[in-house]
């Protein structure tokens, strides 16, 4: 094969997964966006399949079930936010660049401005709903963990650090991980509307400070 050849089937494979990796999304998003507006019991998975526009023997190629491509969303973020990490500037300290990161992805699109606007409550309450399902609990564990995995080594390649042998890069993404989800959680359970980007902020803030005593 020659070196062109062999440039060539990179690209292919390299397309194949991106294209992959897009179908997982759009299935993953749209089990979110039909679960939440119309409840967990309503949603079939012809329902999900037909709102990505794939058939359900796709859909099946990818998930188990709904439940399963709904926690895949997290592992995405995820990955976006490790990718987002190595993106950022060298010199820039390791708890903002991880701010920036995952600001980038739970609060995408956004102006500082817009983060302070309320939340629309119907996709609140929805969301609330979903993340309630029992279903939905241990594909999620599994998922964070493999998330963890993807952020453990980014942070180790910014550090300098071994993803194996080193604490330091696997604490870090423990504790991105478990910050996120208070974050999440008390933004979709506090009594007013909450921003998610004010509630990230904060949760960095006081990881970035060694978590100081009120």
């Amino acid at each position: 094969m020659t070196p062109a050849d062999e440039a060539r089937t990179t690209g292919q494979s390299g397309l194949r997964e991106r294209k992959k990796r897009e179908t997982r999304v759009a299935l993953s998003q749209a089990a979110i966006r039909l679960c939440v507006l119309h409840g967990w019991a309503d949603v079939t998975v012809d329902q999900i399949a037909a709102e990505a526009d794939v058939s359900v023997r796709t859909f099946r190629n990818y998930f188990s079930g709904k439940a399963e491509a709904i926690a895949a969303a997290h592992l995405e973020r995820m990955l976006r936010i490790a990718d987002d990490l190595l993106g950022r500037p060298a010199g820039e300290p390791l708890w903002d660049s991880l701010l920036h990161a995952v600001l980038g992805q739970f609060v995408p699109a956004e102006s500082p401005a817009s983060r302070n606007a309320p939340q629309n409550e119907r996709w609140r309450e929805g969301v609330r709903l979903m993340l309630a399902e029992p279903a939905l609990a241990g594909e999620i564990v599994k998922t964070n963990a493999a998330a963890q995995q993807e952020l453990t080594r980014a942070v180790a390649q910014r550090t300098g650090t071994d993803a194996e042998r080193d604490v330091y890069p696997k604490l870090v993404a423990a504790a991105v991980s478990a910050g996120t989800a208070v974050a999440v959680e008390h933004s979709l359970r506090a009594d007013e509307a909450t921003p998610l980007g004010a509630v990230l902020a904060q949760v960095f803030e006081q990881l970035t400070a060694g978590l100081p005593v009120p």
